[in-house]
């Protein structure tokens, strides 16, 4: 599990470890994870790692069947970030032998209409236009080089996930654009979230697209 740390990784790994399955949660600073987070449970492994670094992640990823991230830097220029680590994932899980990749996505590069992204409506905030032009070149990198992985990009809805939600299990998967809103459906939780990425990662039903998640 890359990027553990972060709010989808932390609930992608309890997920995980809840079904059974052993993970290793991959962060850049396992000392501040710990401070921030105490030590992980029973069924984790928790190790640094580089998203970005194709050596890093074919090393912590041998041996493992599958692959989540939902590594993400706001320290860094977000294209240069998510480029890097679109290349770095390619390489690396070929390297490592790992044939499956399950990714947190962005809901602004989902579609209102055909070819229309969220994020080409006139007047999309600017502060928002940086982070999202980074996860629409990270998803054109997977589109055009992504063949010898199996990848699926799971995007949530273009509004704030609720952080606070207990985990229901239920949600609905689409395709390129915006799932329309289900009547008294809510928020998109977190910990929903990571019931699809998990699913996903079991059960692949998706490939080499993205594909909406919503409530």
């Amino acid at each position: 599990m890359f990027g553990a740390g972060g709010r989808a990784g932390r609930r992608a790994v309890a997920e995980a470890v809840t079904r059974g399955h052993r993970v290793t949660a991959v962060v850049r600073d396992p000392d501040r994870y710990r401070a921030a987070h105490g030590e992980p449970g029973a069924g984790v492994s928790l190790v640094a790692g580089d998203v970005t670094d194709a050596g890093s992640v074919a090393a912590v990823a041998a041996g493992h069947d599958v692959a989540v991230n939902a590594a993400a830097r706001m320290d860094v220029p977000a294209r240069e970030f998510f480029t890097a680590a679109a290349r770095a994932l390619l390489a690396g899980l070929e390297r490592a032998g790992v044939p499956r990749l399950v990714m947190v996505g962005i809901g602004t590069t989902l579609e209102t209409a055909p070819g229309v992204r969220v994020m080409d409506a006139p007047g999309f905030p600017e502060e928002a236009r940086n982070f999202s032009e980074g996860h629409a070149a990270e998803l054109a990198i997977f589109e055009a080089e992504g063949g010898g992985v199996d990848w699926v990009m799971m995007v949530p809805p273009p509004t704030l996930l609720d952080d606070e939600a207990p985990r229901t299990g239920r949600y609905r998967t689409g395709g390129d654009q915006v799932l329309p809103a289900a009547e008294d459906a809510g928020t998109l939780s977190y910990a929903d979230l990571a019931v699809a990425l998990i699913d996903e990662a079991e059960n692949p039903k998706h490939h080499h697209r993205q594909i909406a998640v919503a409530p």
